[in-house]
């Protein structure tokens, strides 16, 4: 005979996930994994989380990567502790069981060549309106740094035309005003004339909006975006390193440091500066945006011997 792990496990999941995000925490993605996991416990004939089923179940996709695995099993182990609470029959995960270190994808970092050439090719897309949207994405990511769920959040009233200011809402709510340059302020008022002319009856609050007049869905974006690289001939520098949207950010940062160094700026003094504007909580969490760029290692070591004491 089957047994299931409803309703107690399924009513404990959504305390626990109605728990988690009173503290601010979105959860999609932990949600849809537990549920998952559930079904697996009934498939299975458990009706309780143990250490052999919840490793059965991280591994399961066997060609993903050590990494997600061990991000499969920590969602389940959080929680793991919270239902052991309320069911003592059930085992957590050991926090050594499937260890991965972290792991982060090569930054790539766009000339302004290529960055020219992923607007070329965004002004290609058809309709109109897909064209005007995607163009304005691409410019207004690579000129602020804004993180791609910042810019696909912003609304019409997040832009201040008086004021010359965007406001930006980051991660766990936090937000930010940003001061933009004329070029910025002119384009993002550009795009608002071209999609009340284009699409006169989007009633959306968002500012950058799809052919349907809504918000853009990240899916899409990221699909699109990737077509717009192939369309712009921009190869990847090598297998772990592979132009993404994200990496108009990982480029934003970097120019703007290779600036300081050009201009004579203190980069010790830039740097948090650059951090606020990123959105950062530590200047520390800017740092891994400026590693391994090889151009601004040589401006950084150039710096060096320019203000080394001669011997």
């Amino acid at each position: 005979m089957t047994t299931t792990p409803t309703p107690a496990l399924t009513q404990l999941l959504g305390d626990y996930l109605s728990v988690r995000r009173a503290l601010g925490f979105k959860l999609e993605g932990t949600e849809a994994l537990l549920t998952q996991f559930l079904a697996y416990l009934r498939d299975h004939g458990a009706d309780t989380i143990t250490i052999e089923h919840a490793l059965g179940f991280a591994t399961a996709p066997a060609e993903a990567s050590a990494r997600w695995h061990a991000l499969r099993l920590s969602a389940i182990r959080c929680f793991a502790r919270w239902a052991a609470v309320s069911d003592p029959r059930v085992q957590v995960p050991p926090a050594r069981l499937l260890p991965a270190r972290p792991t982060r994808a090569a930054p790539y970092i766009y000339g302004q060549d290529q960055i020219q050439a992923l607007l070329v090719a965004a002004d290609q897309l058809r309709p109109a309106i897909r064209a005007a949207t995607f163009h304005t994405l691409i410019a207004l990511m690579a000129a602020t740094g804004i993180r791609t769920g910042e810019a696909i959040g912003l609304d019409v009233n997040s832009l201040d035309r008086t004021a010359a200011t965007l406001r930006v809402t980051g991660k766990y709510g936090k937000t930010r005003l940003l001061p933009l340059h004329p070029s910025v302020l002119r384009g993002l008022t550009d795009y608002l004339h071209d999609r009340a002319r284009l699409l006169p009856a989007a009633a959306c609050p968002a500012l950058l909006i799809s052919t349907t007049g809504r918000r853009l869905p990240p899916s899409t974006v990221h699909t699109t975006f990737r077509s717009l690289v192939t369309t712009a001939r921009i190869e990847p520098a090598s297998t772990v390193c592979r132009p993404r949207l994200h990496d108009l950010r990982h480029t934003f940062a970097v120019t703007t440091m290779l600036e300081a160094y050009r201009s004579g700026s203190d980069p010790a003094a830039v740097l948090p500066i650059l951090s606020t504007w990123l959105g950062h909580a530590e200047p520390s969490d800017t740092y891994w945006y400026l590693t391994g760029t090889s151009e601004l290692l040589a401006a950084a070591a150039d710096r060096l011997a320019h203000h080394r004491p001669e011997s």
